[in-house]
């Protein structure tokens, strides 16, 4: 805790650094963003041009902090940079991006409410910790409801898929677009999982998400919730003996080291919304706003392009490094994991909303 409440005031001094060395005059401000999202310069931007008039080349007037629990060569971490770099050059300059990663400024669930009290500006996060914003995102939680990355993808892009992107733009967080994790595997030093009974006993790691927990109870694993920066030390000390996630998160968190077994089980799949902080960006002026988004809306891409390619390079490292790699047939886990649905699509708090899922499994049927 005290390590997280340090990143974040090392971020935040950061930040306040970089406007106090680009401006100077007034200490008079006009913007409404908060404290640590204010304009880079002291001298507000309205006093000293008009708001449709382009920066200087080199100008900062908005310089944003990012935070990821990721490292920096995973998918998520490239995205956020490669919208630092459409962003800065959209704006000539005038708004910047800083990407921290590996949980530096805290958890997921940390970086959420950093973007609600104006610590950091913008994050990518899974949408596990999102559940307690609203239910929407629950959909995907639903094992093996993609058969396909494309089916994901496609949903996505939807406009479902752009309607739950959004449906916490009216708590503090704005979606500006969604990168994504992939489909998650199961790691272990216990044995190959092959079908449900294999994963009999084996405490394993999940994000805190009820229907992630819900169906590895149901095949008899131990579920145990955990921060992304405290698994490596767990699996290396055998507090758990197994974690889940896609490949790029096993290699580039070197989840190698400390696992003997990954079983391509692709049990579910994970959406990342890109989210900015909402007041910061409605404090910013218009054509930064939309400057902003079409970085996130152009970046989407080439992220996605990096999860493609790191599931395929990422399972070569992990079995060049000695990890023993088995893809199990997907049948005998849908149907085990299958009273997941009729527990928890229905009406209520917590629960996947019956119109939501009717509108994806539409997408879907218009696919398949």
């Amino acid at each position: 805790m005290k390590k997280r409440v340090l990143a974040i005031a090392m971020a935040t001094l950061l930040c306040v650094g970089v406007f106090a060395g680009c401006g100077g005059g007034s200490s008079s401000g006009g913007s409404s963003a908060p404290a640590a999202s204010t304009p880079a310069s002291s001298t507000p931007a309205s006093s000293t041009s008009s708001a449709s008039e382009p920066a200087a080349s080199g100008e900062v007037e908005y310089a944003m902090i990012a935070g990821t629990s990721t490292p920096d060569t995973h998918p998520y971490n490239l995205g956020m940079v490669r919208i630092g770099e459409l962003v800065k050059e959209k704006t000539n300059g005038a708004v910047t991006l800083d990407v921290f990663g590996n949980s530096q400024l805290g958890s997921e669930r940390d970086l959420i409410e950093g973007l609600q009290l104006g610590s950091l500006q913008m994050t990518c996060v899974s949408t596990a910790p999102l559940a307690g914003f609203t239910d929407a995102f629950l959909v995907f939680d639903l094992p093996f409801i993609f058969a396909t990355t494309e089916e994901a993808r496609t949903v996505l892009d939807s406009e479902v898929g752009l309607e739950i992107l959004h449906s916490v733009d009216d708590q503090g967080l704005k979606g500006l677009a969604w990168f994504e994790n992939g489909f998650r595997n199961v790691t272990n030093n216990v044995r190959p999982i092959t079908v449900p009974d294999d994963l009999k006993g084996i405490k394993i790691r999940t994000m805190e998400n009820q229907m992630h927990m819900a169906a590895f109870q149901i095949m008899g694993a131990d579920p145990t919730p955990m921060a992304m920066g405290d698994v490596f030390t767990a699996l290396q000390q055998g507090t758990i003996d197994a974690e889940e996630n896609p490949v790029p998160i096993v290699a580039t968190n070197k989840f190698q080291e400390v696992q003997k077994y990954i079983s391509m089980t692709g049990h579910i799949f994970s959406p990342t919304p890109v989210l900015i902080s909402a007041d910061y960006f409605n404090a910013l002026p218009a054509e930064y706003q939309e400057a902003v988004q079409a970085a996130a809306t152009e970046a989407a891409p080439y992220q996605r392009e990096q999860i493609d390619e790191q599931n395929v390079s990422g399972l070569e490292e992990l079995t060049a490094d000695g990890m023993e790699a088995n893809e199990p047939e997907k049948a005998p886990f849908q149907e085990a994991t299958a009273p997941i649905y009729d527990e928890y699509i229905k009406e209520g708090a917590g629960m996947v909303s019956p119109d939501i899922y009717e509108r994806v499994n539409a997408v879907l049927a218009e696919m398949r």
